[in-house]
């Protein structure tokens, strides 16, 4: 059966009207709009002050508890004393957020880097930054080059280690889930299992009560270790870093958080300006040079 003229029109208008709806619906979006939606994309998403924080007007910083020196003060990460305590506090100035727009909050150091959704922005906490983390978490850009060392009892025989074939022998420990853990099995490789300790604290313990021959930390650790609460051990040697990248420790952030190119892009910003540098002469002074252990 044949359309009559006029109804043959409207027909054919209709099929184009159709189509053309088709079109426009299935045309990719304009690159401004796309880039808006990106996941940690920079631009307004990174406006100061107005970033998407778990509380609005608010910037919710983790660390672990307790917080240790030389990274934190007297226990207190908001105090703002303490190497990575000045640190949370310049990068989120950077971002457009006071002092009293910060709130803490106590995660643990393994939870930290774990899948799983995050309660907190971001997370100072000595996290060191690999692959392997990488696939549950986000991390900022490095906000600190750091090696790990060897702590041992002064006139010990692990005290008088002057390579790594020294320490194979020994009965070494660290604290669970830290690259400190990781040179023990993966550069000393000992002929002893390695002791696990949830906290530095039981680490520093066991080395106290001769449970251990060494425990491995990161430097600035070792240092502070040494002179204030372990007096009677001494740092045996410093690892060089390994496959010439040095280890870094970065924040952490959500996977896929939209604040990870805005708190990477603060951080490059403080190291580039020098700021990061003359945090770490303020706080990590103390942290020389130590032997190299090979």
């Amino acid at each position: 059966m044949h359309l009559a003229p006029r109804a043959l029109r409207r027909a054919v208008a209709a099929a184009t009207i159709a189509l053309l709806a088709t079109a426009v619906g299935c045309a990719p979006q304009p690159e401004e709009k796309a880039s808006d939606n990106a996941s940690g994309s920079t631009g307004s998403t990174c406006a100061k002050g107005k970033l998407a924080t778990k509380t609005s007007g608010k910037l919710t910083v983790a660390t672990d508890e307790p917080a240790y020196e030389p990274w934190f003060k007297d226990d207190k990460p908001a105090n703002g004393k303490g190497f990575e305590s000045a640190v949370a506090y310049a990068v989120a100035k950077q971002l457009g957020y006071d002092k009293s727009a910060v709130v803490w909050q106590s995660v643990p150091f393994n939870k930290a880097f774990a899948p799983g959704v995050k309660t907190f922005d971001f997370d100072i906490n000595q996290v060191s930054i690999s692959a392997e983390r990488k696939k549950a978490v986000d991390f900022s850009s490095g906000y600190y080059d750091v090696r790990q060392a060897v702590i041992a009892l002064k006139d010990s025989k692990a005290a008088k280690a002057t390579g790594i074939a020294d320490l194979k022998n020994l009965k070494l420990g660290a604290q669970v889930g830290t690259t400190s853990l990781d040179y023990i099995t993966d550069v000393v490789k000992p002929k002893q299992e390695a002791a696990v300790y949830a906290k530095n604290d039981q680490a520093k313990s066991a080395l106290k009560n001769g449970q251990v021959d060494a425990i491995v930390v990161d430097l600035p650790t070792a240092f502070y270790i040494t002179a204030a609460e372990v007096t009677n051990a001494e740092i045996v040697g410093q690892f060089e870093n390994q496959g010439g990248t040095p280890e870094q420790f970065g924040l952490v952030l959500d996977k896929g958080s939209a604040l990870t190119s805005c708190v990477t892009d603060a951080v490059d910003a403080l190291r580039k300006d020098g700021t990061l540098s003359k945090i770490e002469k303020q706080w990590l002074s103390d942290a020389v040079d130590a032997p190299v252990l090979k």
